[in-house]
């Protein structure tokens, strides 16, 4: 049995079923898609679908074109709160059509207090390559948040991103300035990318 199955399992005997649940679905575009740091696409087109528990418990699809192939996303996890203080741990499996880049899957780690949080990404032995991520963001009342971010193992590089993002007649518009060292957020490679998206989510209710 894999990890990924192994974990499924496990969140699943520990949701209670007098529970309730929600499920919602996403839908949006960006003029680069800059996951990390690391360009990955311009004009990326994007869907989602999401299944969340009030236990805590959530589990996830996510997919993107990047060009030359489809990014596929699957991902779960748990997390609560107390207060303002909030945690979370998950899996990630990152996987590609026409062998558009290597498989990556990954255990999430997360704490949160108010508008502060901080994330730890670990691949390990699981996938083709070995990293780890970290990044520490703020998100500030009114939509605007900024987030640092660094790369180890066998991946190299560090960068930052200024972004806000507002709703606009139902739509969660967003705009980021994106600066790196090494991983090159731009299409031509260069160091400042400027990246603009637009996303429709829709819930299917409780």
């Amino acid at each position: 049995m894999t990890i990924a199955r192994s974990l499924i399992l496990l969140a699943f005997t520990a949701v209670p079923a007098v529970s309730m649940a929600q499920v919602s679905a996403n839908f949006g575009m960006v003029s680069d898609y800059i996951y990390r740091g690391i360009f990955q696409s311009s004009s990326s087109a994007s869907a989602g679908l999401d299944f969340e528990h009030d236990s805590g418990f959530y589990i996830g699809t996510w997919g993107a074109d990047v060009g030359q192939g489809i990014e596929t996303d699957l991902y779960f996890g748990i997390g609560g709160s107390a207060g303002d203080l909030g945690w979370g741990v998950g899996f990630t499996g990152y996987y590609y059509t026409d062998d558009w880049d290597d498989t990556y899957e990954e255990i999430n780690l997360g704490v949160s207090y108010g508008g502060l949080s901080v994330d730890l990404a670990v691949n390990g032995e699981y996938g083709d390559q070995k990293y780890s991520f970290a990044s520490v963001s703020y998100g500030f009342d009114g939509g605007a948040y900024i987030t640092f971010g660094t790369f180890g193992q066998d991946f190299e590089g560090s960068y930052g991103e200024l972004g806000y993002g507002f709703d606009f007649m139902g739509l969660d518009l967003s705009m980021a300035v994106v600066a790196s060292s090494d991983l090159g957020p731009s299409q031509d490679g260069g160091d400042i990318a400027l990246t603009f998206g637009v996303t429709r989510g829709i819930s299917f209710g409780e």
